[in-house]
This record gives C-alpha cells, sequence and structure tokens, in this order.
C-alpha cells in the first residue's frame, strides 16, 4: 500500500478525536515528505532516521547546534525546552500508530521501536492521575500484546509494567535488588513473588508481595535477564549490563500506551507514575 493511502485510510477508520487525526496526519505527513526528499523507505528504515527527521524539522533550534545523538541530547531538551520535548513526544506516539496500524495490516513486519527516541518528560505536569477501569484494562491489553515484533527486551518491559500496576513507583523499580527477591510455591500450584531484604541487617522498605501476574512475568523475565556487570545485582538490566536509567521506565510506559488508540493521546497523559497511583488504588479496592 502507498504510506499516504495508508494514513487516510488509517485516520479514517480510527476512532481517534478529530484534533488528533489533523495533528496525526500533519506530524506522519512531514515524516512522510522527509523520507521522499531523503531516499529513505518508509516501510525499511532504521531509528536513526527518525531522529535525523526529529532533528532537521522540529528539535535543531533547541539544541544550541548540538547533534541529536541520544538520550544526552533528550534530557537537554526536556530539561531546558519541556514544551518541545512534549510535542517531539507526540511525534514519536503519531509515528507508533502509524506504524503499528500498518504491521496490523500486514503491509511491515512488526512496528519500529522507537523508545529511545522518547523523551520521558510528563507531558501536562500534573500530579499523577489514575486511570479509570476500563483506560486500566486498555492498558493491560497493551502490555499482554507487547511483544518481540515491539522490542527485543519486551519481557523486560512487561515486567516493568506489572510492577507499576503493583504499585511501585518508578524510582524503586530501577533500584530492585535481584538478591531481594523470595520465590513462594502456593499450595495451590504455582509460584509467586516475595521482595525483602535477605537479612535483618538491610532495610529496603516495606516487604510486599507480587501478584501472580506479575510474577509470572518474572519468571519469564529471569531466564532473558541480560548478564550484569560485576556488582550489579539490579532486576532491571539494560544495555552493557547496567541497571535502567531512572527516566525508562516513564519512555517505556508512554512507548506502550502509544499502541492502543484508547490511551495514546489522554489527557493527562499515561505515565509510570499514573500506572503506580492506578495501582494502589486498586489493592486498596480489593
Amino acid at each position: 500500500m502507498d504510506p499516504r493511502a495508508l494514513l487516510n485510510d488509517w485516520l479514517q477508520a480510527g476512532a481517534l478525536r478529530p484534533s488528533t487525526q489533523v495533528a496525526y496526519r500533519q506530524e506522519v505527513g512531514s515524516w512522510l515528505t522527509w523520507c521522499g526528499e531523503k531516499g529513505v523507505d518508509p516501510w525499511s528504515f532504521g531509528i536513526e532516521h527518525v531522529a535525523a527527521w526529529a532533528d532537521e524539522r522540529y528539535l535543531r533550534p533547541y539544541l544550541a547546534n548540538r547533534p541529536f545523538d541520544g538520550p544526552a541530547a533528550l534530557a537537554l531538551i526536556a530539561d531546558q525546552h519541556p514544551e518541545a520535548a512534549k510535542s517531539h513526544d507526540r511525534r514519536v506516539t503519531a509515528l507508533t500508530q502509524y506504524y503499528t496500524a500498518a504491521a496490523e495490516r500486514q503491509i511491515i513486519r512488526a512496528a519500529p521501536d522507537l523508545t529511545e527516541l522518547r523523551s520521558g518528560v510528563d507531558r501536562d505536569g500534573q500530579a499523577p492521575k489514575q486511570l479509570h477501569p476500563d483506560e486500566r484494562d486498555a492498558m493491560l491489553i497493551a502490555v499482554g500484546g507487547w511483544g518481540p515484533h515491539n522490542s527485543r527486551n519486551h519481557l523486560r518491559d512487561r515486567l516493568i509494567a506489572y510492577l507499576l500496576l503493583e504499585g511501585i513507583r518508578p524510582g524503586r523499580i530501577v533500584l530492585l535488588d535481584i538478591r531481594h527477591l523470595y520465590p513462594i510455591t502456593l499450595s495451590v500450584g504455582g509460584t509467586i513473588y516475595e521482595v525483602r531484604a535477605p537479612d535483618d541487617h538491610e532495610n529496603v522498605g516495606k516487604p510486599y508481595t507480587l501478584g501472580p501476574i506479575t510474577s509470572a512475568a518474572l519468571q519469564e523475565y529471569l531466564p532473558k535477564r541480560r548478564k550484569p556487570a560485576d556488582g550489579v545485582h539490579a532486576l532491571i538490566i539494560g544495555e552493557g549490563g547496567q541497571g535502567v536509567v531512572s527516566e525508562y521506565p516513564n519512555k517505556i510506559v508512554q512507548q506502550i500506551a502509544a499502541t492502543s488508540p484508547v490511551l495514546a493521546q489522554r489527557t493527562p497523559p499515561v505515565t509510570a507514575d499514573v500506572l503506580a497511583h492506578t495501582g494502589k488504588r486498586e489493592r486498596a479496592d480489593s
């Protein structure tokens, strides 16, 4: 299918708000125009092409002549120009939705993983607001559908989302120590995990027990967990065998939410803190 024909088909067939349709048409159209000018195949490209488009068309005025070359540049924009960072993340969401539609129509094998191109900044700066029950269901569907076609680290990403829905704050998740996880075999079968200090001499906060869904995600992740660097005991391992940066949970939550038409343009947006607060509410209601 012609890329612009897909753009029209996707927007006309979807349930996006009219204002969102206008914004997405402009942003995806800008990307497709850039691809035509640069000789880039919009069905076969790398994340570096998306970064170059964002740099040339939108971000260069905010970078003081430095290149848009990764997390450090994004951090600079998020710190000094948060509105530009929010607009940038919206464009990443637009492309994610567009290529998710392409994958669903089997035009491409899988939507590209654009997580590393997100600034992770909270788009409205308001206090976190819990998801409504139907939004929580939509998030669970999106997390459950997040697979190898989305990211090679999909098991790690899904575990992070489920940990957030346990009510664990993102800053705590990146500090979770694998030595503090204890499997508990249930009398009815199956295993859940308790998070606690290994002895009475360490203080890691009040112990808590992970639910069955999160425990299952943890069991799936552990055999695929990257080899940590010497002396690193973080549960969530990123590049180079180190723990992930504190912004990563928010970035991956935004990327997962971007695959859901229900959540992609939610106001206020779905963030890591929103999931953590939702988790607390659900536990209190149970």
